[in-house]
């Protein structure tokens, strides 16, 4: 079969054999591939993913000198299964699978190993306890968004957002602009998105953000809506003395409760959600140094570089940092349910579609943050 292969940082068309489903797993013939950040960082930064992948206990990821197929992002229809499978749909049925499949010697990644290669080829295996139906009328450009979606649907979940509470996505890039979805998914009613790019702030709006900057231009932060927020100890200190005062006032209520409780009433100082979605060096101390006290902050944006950032400016305001990785089957399945009942539409988000003669230049131009935000691998085309 055609596949687009990664060697040493470079793509190529060759023809490989095809994969044969094995036990628990079905072949599908591959309908669209997503080209995510992910891969884009694989084929930079082969030999740190490769190290870091190591240390977590997939040795097989970008392993050097293995021909990779990129392609973890992937929708497709049923062509036959391996043995010990139940064999729930029936050939040409359209599916889309978590990219993680279990051989005789252990589990691997889809898309970032050689053993596993992934959908930016005519066709792709997959585990049959990982696939999920597509629901009919479903349009294959949207069900192909499952995956990231998923991704942007699991950080919402992580960063415990609350519908009133202010959120800040910083970068709208693919990534950026699925969380923008999901937040506007789950209600969230303030979203602040920051971007250097003209065309994806548009996208950004497109996507919910009910406020789009130009960080050159404006703050972020100033646009958040919080009023008179505390971003030091210092100001922590004067709002304290300040609460402590009003709440000996009240007579009938001793004024240690009142501050203990001041959270519940939603009268404790709290800063906004801020999701990281750049993912360069030196983006989470910019959060740190900026933000209010009690900032929630969700990275999601994967810095392949060593990063610094003083974990006692993080310390004196009471910084939450959190990191978000993937995503479970629940989620998953949540994801594709929100696409096929309308609730999300990724379609600001797909830019272009090409053929497998066309991924080389597609990494190329997604460079560009002003023309393109996702490509689409169609390997018919």
């Amino acid at each position: 079969m055609r596949a687009v292969v990664c060697r040493d940082g470079r793509l190529a068309v060759e023809s490989i054999p095809q994969p044969q489903p094995g036990a628990g797993q079905l072949l599908l013939r591959v309908v669209r591939a997503g080209i995510c950040g992910s891969d884009l960082h694989a084929r930079s930064h082969g030999p740190e993913l490769h190290e870091i992948a190591t240390e977590s206990g997939y040795p097989g990821v970008m392993a050097e000198g293995a021909g990779v197929v990129f392609g973890h992002e992937l929708l497709g229809e049923v062509v036959t299964y391996g043995p010990g499978t139940r064999g729930r749909w029936k050939p040409g049925a359209l599916v889309t699978a978590l990219p993680v499949r279990q051989d005789g010697d252990g589990i691997h990644l889809t898309g970032f190993e050689a053993e596993a290669p992934g959908a930016y080829a005519e066709y792709v295996v997959v585990q049959e306890a990982f696939t999920f139906s597509v629901p009919d009328g479903v349009d294959p450009d949207r069900a192909a968004f499952t995956e990231p979606l998923a991704v942007a649907w699991h950080a919402v979940r992580r960063g415990q957002v609350a519908k009133g509470r202010p959120v800040l996505v910083v970068g709208c890039g693919p990534i950026g602009l699925a969380v923008i979805l999901m937040l506007k998914a789950a209600g969230v009613r303030t979203i602040v998105a920051s971007d250097l790019s003209p065309a994806r702030r548009a996208l950004a709006e497109q996507c919910g953000a009910t406020t789009v900057v130009d960080p050159r231009e404006q703050s972020p932060w100033d646009a958040l809506p919080i009023k008179d927020p505390i971003t030091s100890p210092a100001a922590y200190a004067t709002y304290g003395i300040a609460a402590i005062g009003a709440a000996r006032k009240v007579p009938f209520l001793p004024w240690e409760q009142a501050l203990l409780h001041a959270d519940l009433l939603g009268q404790a100082p709290a800063g906004p959600v801020v999701f990281e979605c750049v993912g360069i060096p030196g983006m989470i101390e910019q959060i740190v140094t900026a933000a209010p006290i009690m900032t929630r902050v969700m990275v999601v944006g994967v810095c392949m570089e060593p990063d610094t950032f003083r974990p006692a400016a993080a310390i004196n305001k009471e910084i939450d940092l959190r990191f978000a990785f993937g995503y479970d089957p629940a989620e998953f399945h949540q994801v594709l349910g929100m696409i096929a009942s309308g609730k999300v539409d990724p379609s600001p988000l797909h830019t272009g579609t090409v053929g497998l003669d066309g991924v080389d230049q597609a990494f190329s131009d997604l460079g560009n943050p002003e023309v393109h935000a996702k490509i689409l691998v169609d390997p018919s085309l």
